[in-house]
């Protein structure tokens, strides 16, 4: 069982950058598939999620209406499309799944719960 993130690099403000996050080992259509990032020093925040029982999307104050996340049953991945990016976007992000199907008991500790975690792509915005 794997998750596998890559798609991270340097950007500018303003610019944009997708993620890809392929799994092996296990199916993503019945989980629970989100994006959590982390600065050095500080703790892991959620970034996005959705739920696979009811669809419903988790965002935080900084990831609405400018991340998307979505995946692709065909290719077992998940994506992070992210626009607009910011210097206070920074971080490394991760992507993780929950095989119960449901944010809820992750989004608010972080991802803590969380079931599969891939190991992290570092996105940088600065100009």
């Amino acid at each position: 069982v794997q998750l596998q993130a890559s798609g991270g690099g340097s950007v500018q403000p303003g610019e944009s950058l997708r993620l890809s996050c392929t799994a092996s080992g296990f199916t993503l259509v019945h989980h629970a598939i989100g994006w959590f990032r982390q600065v050095s020093g500080k703790e892991r925040e959620a970034v996005i999620c959705v739920s696979a029982s009811d669809g419903l999307v988790y965002y935080s104050t900084s990831s609405k209406g400018r991340f998307t996340i979505s995946r692709d049953s065909a290719r077992n991945t998940m994506y992070l499309q992210m626009t607009n990016l910011q210097p206070e976007d920074t971080a490394v992000y991760y992507c993780a799944t929950d095989d119960y199907g449901d944010c809820a008991p992750s989004w608010y500790s972080g991802g803590d719960g969380m079931d599969y975690w891939g190991k992290g792509t570092q996105v940088t915005v600065s100009s």
